[in-house]
């Protein structure tokens, strides 16, 4: 299957309306159906596009949560990108995380268990490169929050344990 990126342009891909149907449509129906499916079947997937799990505890609640998230990989480790699709705030999920790192990358079925590392300088160009690979619009989503505010888009180093 080719990637969605190889036939619609990034600037599409990138924009804010394209965010804005996406964050609310992809997540959740994503979920879905990999749940129906066992992982075997992924929409992210069938646009050509590498998807994960991840399963991170939530900070306040204590509750799991479970985010398809967009992946590269770095030798055995995974990198995602808290974009957020370019929204101002940092995801949910990337604030989990933070407050508590260990986490579990469910990957069409198997289940890995992680170390969440955020990547700082040269590191986090040298993951950036990587995850631009995988899903161009990142760079778009970088302007549009530059645009109103100082938000880094966090990247993370999920390290198998």
């Amino acid at each position: 299957m080719r990637p969605l990126t190889s036939f619609l342009p990034t600037r599409l891909l990138g924009s804010s309306a394209f965010a804005a149907v996406g964050r609310r449509v992809f997540p959740r129906s994503d979920l879905a159906l990999q749940r129906l499916t066992r992982g075997r079947v992924s929409l992210t997937a069938v646009a050509g596009m590498p998807l994960l799990l991840l399963e991170t505890t939530g900070r306040r609640t204590g509750e799991l949560r479970v985010t398809p998230l967009t992946y590269a990989t770095q030798g055995e480790n995974f990198l995602v990108a808290g974009s957020n699709w370019g929204q101002q705030h940092q995801p949910a999920w990337a604030l989990n995380l933070l407050a508590k790192p260990d986490a579990v990358v469910d990957l069409h079925g198997e289940r890995v268990p992680v170390t969440a590392q955020v990547l700082r300088d040269a590191d986090r160009a040298d993951a950036w490169k990587l995850l631009l690979k995988v899903w161009p619009a990142y760079d778009a989503y970088v302007r549009r929050i530059h645009e109103t505010s100082a938000r880094e888009i966090l990247v993370f180093r999920l390290e198998r344990t």
